[in-house]
């Protein structure tokens, strides 16, 4: 024989969890009389058949006709207290939740005209909160027939939203302002995405309360992801390469000899940005003339290109970091094994 529920509440505070079903499994066989006692921070919504019959807010509250008027559809207008009839109850919870953390697992690519490369990478993170709106349409859109909704349900569906409102906020602002401003806008960008995500939100049934930027700063990102990006030319990214050994080696000066230590005793890194962006001007169809890198070299010509001495090659190439082909007594480099000895 069916159970019937006489008292239906869910007596937790639902710190994590958005929506909780009652019961858990089947359906509930209640009675017209059925007390139903919902908390300060719920609503109650009953659904029989994936329709929402009614919901109720915080209080107890008696099943009438009155308060569920659908039940007459199902029940007819002849019933008496003892007749039961199956619903099911989800318990939302209607407090705001706060602190939930963002943040950008990848860079975003946005224009900065007229300043090094002509664009940047900017990765930020921070918090947002929000809150259940409509239960019900939260519970009919969202959650569906889940026993249990919790944060983790539904929190890389948020953060896709609101990184998606970021980004295009970012490149709107970018094409108006230099990176530097950016980064100094964080309140007015995050009032922005709050104002674009809303309508997302709310046809989830949700209210985006607040979005904070905690941190927005240029990407650490290497050449070699830059490149793999498609933002850097073969030149350009070369000369960074050689940028990113000057940087290898000044936090690592006892790190050994080599080409890498004749880099950073011999070139700034201020010099080796300033002929990358020399060199980027020129066209492609001048061959190597564009790149500076033929495709067989002489140590002595590896060495201008690295602006390092003879010396410096030489011993790259005997330590075995650097790949060269010794024909009779005279070593030849390819093109592709400088390459690859600058991505390290």
């Amino acid at each position: 024989m069916a159970r019937i529920f006489d008292v239906v509440e869910y007596p937790s505070e639902m710190v994590d969890e958005i929506v909780h079903r009652f019961p858990e499994e089947g359906v509930a066989d209640l009675r017209i009389g059925s007390q139903v006692i919902v908390r300060e921070s719920q609503r109650a919504v009953f659904f029989r058949d994936g329709r929402a019959l009614d919901s109720f807010g915080p209080g107890r509250h008696t099943i009438t006709t009155a308060n569920i008027p659908l039940l007459i559809d199902f029940l007819g207008k002849a019933f008496n207290n003892r007749t039961p009839f199956t619903a099911e109850v989800y318990f939302v919870s209607m407090r705001e939740f706060v602190d939930r953390k963002w943040g950008t697992p990848q860079p975003i690519l946005v224009r900065n005209p007229g300043m090094g490369l002509g664009v940047a990478l900017l990765q930020g993170f921070g918090t947002y909160s929000f809150q259940v709106r409509d239960a019900q349409q939260f519970v009919t859109q969202v959650v569906g027939a889940q026993k249990v909704y919790r944060m983790s349900d539904i929190e890389d569906r948020l953060r896709a939203i609101l990184l998606s409102k970021l980004q295009d906020l970012l490149g709107e602002t970018a094409a108006k302002r230099p990176v530097t401003d950016l980064i100094g806008l964080t309140e007015e960008i995050g009032a922005g995405v709050r104002a674009k995500a809303q309508d997302d939100f709310s046809a989830l049934g949700l209210t985006l309360k607040t979005f904070y930027i905690a941190n927005l700063k240029p990407s650490e990102k290497s050449a070699e992801e830059l490149r793999a990006m498609g933002v850097l030319d073969l030149q350009t990214y070369t000369q960074l390469q050689a940028a990113d050994a000057l940087r290898d080696a000044a936090q690592n000066p006892s790190g050994g000899a080599g080409l890498t230590a004749g880099i950073g005793a011999g070139v700034g890194l201020g010099n080796v940005i300033s002929q990358s962006l020399q060199g980027a001007g020129k066209s492609s169809g001048e061959g190597e003339k564009a790149t500076g890198i033929p495709e067989v070299m002489t140590p002595a010509e590896a060495a201008t290109i690295l602006r390092v001495s003879e010396e410096d090659v030489l011993a790259a190439i005997q330590s075995g970091e650097l790949k060269a082909k010794k024909i009779g007594n005279a070593y030849r480099i390819s093109r592709q094994a400088l390459e690859d000895f600058l991505k390290g």
